[in-house]
């Protein structure tokens, strides 16, 4: 395959990936700043999610999400994000399913109906935000009925987990700074709570650990959990199974990328919460984000001579 074609199709899957992750966030600060807006403001996110030098600001919800969405000087807007990842599908159609670019287009085609933005003033956020958080799930379940299992959905699968690693290192990231400001234990579960929803992983921490909030027990889970699909941990050990595949298929040569995925999956998978403790959780945090990027520059800088 192509390097430009195994490159679209990466970057492809990190957008959706990203728009997905940026929606849910959206969607549960919405609910838990209804609730209590001195403790989930809308700052974080918009700092966290454009450009270095932006100036705009808001604690309105709607101009917040408005924002998040369609402003077109902000690189991550979901308008944005999408118009990208359907451009990065019409240059590999031949390599993707039908229908998956179907999917992808209308969800482009949906986002620019010029009364669209009227509507989130006018309807309930919620429904806005889960009607587009609808599209990520056709994308997702496009992707694993229609696609068959050879290099083009390989090199997708590698885009997901690398975008999703350093989503959830960002969110888990985010929250520590919140929960740092306060010495509060009610209000630091509430943190901790609200990490987990925009994670998707509240209803099996409860199964695991019922009502209590333990920093620990979450701290596991997010990073060394072996069956949460949205764990540190099993993005990496997915990761390093897919960069397998390619390699059996004569996809990718060997390279050190191998050696990275590896050693990096041993030190989460062995690494003890007294050790992660001791170093504190954002040295850890650094530390993964840090070896995902060499990773992904090592895969682009090997594999990808005609980076876009």
């Amino acid at each position: 395959m192509l390097s430009r074609v195994a490159n679209n199709l990466i970057w492809l899957d990190r957008y959706m990936e990203r728009g997905n992750g940026i929606l849910s966030l959206l969607k549960v600060n919405f609910y838990a700043n209804q609730d209590s807006p001195e403790l989930f403001s809308w700052s974080p996110i918009i700092k966290n999610y454009t450009r270095a030098d932006n100036t705009f600001y808001t604690e309105d919800a709607i101009e917040c999400i408005d924002f998040m969405v369609f402003n077109i000087n902000n690189p991550n807007s979901i308008l944005n994000i999408v118009t990208k990842a359907r451009e990065n599908a019409r240059s590999v159609q031949e390599h993707i399913s039908k229908e998956l670019w179907l999917c992808i287009n209308s969800y482009y085609l949906f986002l620019t109906k010029k009364d669209l933005r009227e509507k989130l003033k006018e309807e309930d956020p919620l429904v806005f935000l889960d009607n587009l958080l609808d599209f990520h799930l056709k994308f997702y379940g496009n992707i694993e009925i229609t696609l068959e299992r050879g290099p083009a959905y390989f090199f997708m699968t590698i885009g997901k987990y690398l975008e999703r690693v350093l989503q959830i290192s960002d969110f888990t990231a985010m929250k520590l700074i919140e929960i740092a400001k306060t010495s509060d234990s009610l209000e630091q579960s509430f943190y901790w709570k609200n990490l987990l929803l925009s994670i998707g992983g509240y209803q099996l921490y409860l199964k695991k650990h019922k009502s209590s909030f333990k920093e620990d027990h979450i701290i596991t889970m997010i990073f060394q959990d072996t069956l949460f699909p949205r764990s540190v941990y099993y993005c990496i050990n997915k990761l390093n199974r897919h960069v397998n595949l390619l390699i059996e298929t004569g996809e990718l040569e060997k390279n050190n990328i191998e050696f990275l995925l590896g050693k990096l999956e041993s030190t989460i998978k062995y690494t003890t919460i007294d050790s992660i403790n001791d170093q504190g959780l954002d040295n850890f945090i650094k530390g993964i984000k840090e070896d995902i990027k060499n990773i992904s520059f090592s895969i682009n800088t090997v594999y990808f001579s005609n980076v876009n």
